[in-house]
């Protein structure tokens, strides 16, 4: 930390907190300070840079523990023409030619400014290292992270290619590898995809414990209610202590099983200390095309885990690619589709985008109390709920006590309508 970043100090006025409250904020370096009137009045005593935020609701700034920055921005490019997952898988693959490590940094920047605006300021990214692609990807996404540092954390992990197993695997297992070496974060992969998936859900937990790295993997991402490679890793995992260093992700086929089965999966979880990651409009977009009547919602058994005690966290996974091409990159829009499709809370909703997303990606604990580095965002708006169904672009975005973004709205109407 700078010694710059740890003189720097921030009032936030006016603003109400998720009481309903309205609360002074007095960050010293990105720490809460003083909350309130003992704020106010530290302030008063010395430097500090004021901010009114009268009219907006004080949020801890939201994560996304769940994306593709190598793929983001290419539905423009290339088309899902069937609509549901190997459609994109496909239509993705058919563009590697294009995406060449210019391609990749230039688009994910872009998108990474549209994060920021919307108050992400911690990001998790899948980068794909497989056949036909290779490590550009990968180091474009690596190079960026160091460019971004003083913006926002990006974290990037590895996303094994499919097949990972056998002969037909082994140039996937060589690049995942190169990627780990090149500066990779974690490892993720989709190994449910592999014709050995229970064999290739092993290898990659048992790669992750040998390089101390965190793991976080596609699984069951089908309806397919005999896919439970879920059940694999939590075993893996409780087999090489990698119990909170493991995330779930999808997991769609969870809740297609039996409330029983489900539960006993849950419990599983729990033990092993594996969190999941739901990624609602990916899932909503991809599953499903297959009736035309009774059509599941596409997501894994969320009341279940969260009944258990499983950290349940929500991601907006692709963002505006061939696996959804209609994303706004808002962490409000996750947190919408979670109270309408999976019938959380607006509180719960939000908890998910950001607290328990923090903790699936390994951060620092963060909420409104003194002595927390907590990073902020501040929405035009009365409450959460009326924030959440706006969703106005009318936001602040404070990152370790400083300002990173603000983007102001303009409403002009007409005397008659």
């Amino acid at each position: 930390m700078t010694d710059t970043l740890k003189s720097s100090r921030l009032l936030l006025s006016g603003g109400t907190i998720g009481s309903g409250s309205t609360e002074s904020l007095l960050f010293t370096g990105g720490r809460i300070d003083a909350i309130g009137v003992d704020a106010e009045r530290q302030a008063a005593e010395g430097k500090v840079e004021r901010l009114d935020l009268s009219g907006y609701v004080l949020l801890v700034a939201p994560c996304e523990p769940h994306a593709h920055l190598d793929k983001a921005l290419l539905g423009e490019r290339v088309a899902n023409s069937s609509g549901d997952l190997i459609g994109a898988i496909n239509a993705t693959r058919s563009a590697y030619a294009s995406m060449n490590w210019t391609d990749v940094y230039d688009r994910a920047r872009r998108s990474l400014e549209i994060a920021v605006q919307r108050g992400y300021t911690s990001i998790r990214t899948h980068v794909t290292c497989e056949e036909g692609l290779g490590l550009d990807a990968l180091r474009a996404l690596v190079r960026l992270r160091e460019d971004v540092r003083d913006t926002l954390d990006l974290q990037v992990f590895a996303m094994a290619g499919y097949p990972v197993t056998g002969r037909d695997g082994t140039r996937n297992r060589e690049l995942l590898y190169e990627a780990l070496d090149a500066g990779a974060d974690g490892i993720g992969g989709a190994p449910w995809l592999d014709l050995h998936a229970s064999s290739a859900v092993a290898m990659l937990v048992r790669l992750a414990a040998e390089r101390d790295l965190m793991i976080d993997l596609h699984l069951d991402e089908t309806l397919d209610s005999t896919s439970l490679t879920v059940r694999t890793f939590a075993s893996e995992v409780a087999a090489h202590g990698l119990g909170g260093r493991a995330t779930a992700s999808h997991c769609v086929s969870l809740g297609q099983q039996s409330v029983a089965t489900a539960r006993t999966i849950a419990q599983e979880l729990v033990a092993a200390g594996v969190a999941v990651v739901t990624l609602p409009q990916t899932n909503l977009y991809l599953q499903g095309r297959e009736g035309t009547t009774g059509t599941p919602r596409g997501l894994t058994a969320l009341s279940v885990l969260r009944e258990a005690g499983v950290v349940v966290a929500g991601g907006g996974d692709n963002w505006r690619d061939p696996f959804n091409p209609t994303s706004r990159i808002d962490p409000m829009e996750t947190a919408s589709l979670l109270v309408v499709a999976a019938h959380f809370s607006p509180a719960d909703a939000y908890d998910a985008v950001s607290v328990r997303a923090r903790e699936v990606m390994g951060l620092t604990p963060a909420s409104f109390e003194v002595g927390c580095y907590t990073d902020v965002l501040a929405m035009k708006g009365s409450s959460l709920n009326d924030v959440m169904a706006h969703s106005s672009d009318d936001r602040v975005v404070i990152r370790r006590g400083q300002v990173i973004s603000r983007t102001r709205v303009v409403h002009e109407i007409a005397p008659r309508l």
